[in-house]
């Protein structure tokens, strides 16, 4: 007489995979409501600017680059073509500030950069601080 073993029961497993879709979906959703409260739209706020700027509180040398196209050097109007001839007579090595518009597109920039005549100086870009008044 042959016996057979009795069959093994499977064994009943938890199936986690629902938890974590769950759990994935909640921070999901986290991450959404938090990112939309701490980035609010905006409130279209004009922020005012300076138009006129003390030369004496700027660095020198600096090349003003206005938004009409035109070009100062330390206050003097200077034509783009002569920029050259009026770097000539600063010292070496020359560290020039540019100050340029934060609308300007970059490549005017680039195009300013990029002049055969400031191929040896030293280029920094000037900022001002902008203060929300009340």
């Amino acid at each position: 007489m042959i016996r057979s073993l009795p069959q093994r029961k499977k064994a009943i497993g938890l199936d986690v995979s629902l938890a974590i879709v769950n759990i994935v979906l909640l921070l999901i959703f986290f991450f959404l409501a938090t990112g939309q409260l701490l980035n609010p739209p905006s409130q279209g706020v004009d922020i005012s600017e300076t138009t006129e700027l003390p030369l004496d509180q700027l660095p020198s040398p600096i090349l003003v680059v206005r938004d009409s196209g035109s070009w100062q050097l330390d206050g003097q109007d200077v034509a783009p073509d002569l920029l050259g001839a009026a770097l000539s007579n600063l010292e070496t090595p020359l560290i020039l500030h540019v100050l340029i518009g934060r609308d300007a597109p970059a490549t005017s920039l680039l195009e300013i950069i990029n002049r055969p005549d400031l191929s040896q100086a030293e280029i920094k870009l000037v900022t001002l601080r902008r203060t929300v008044q009340p």
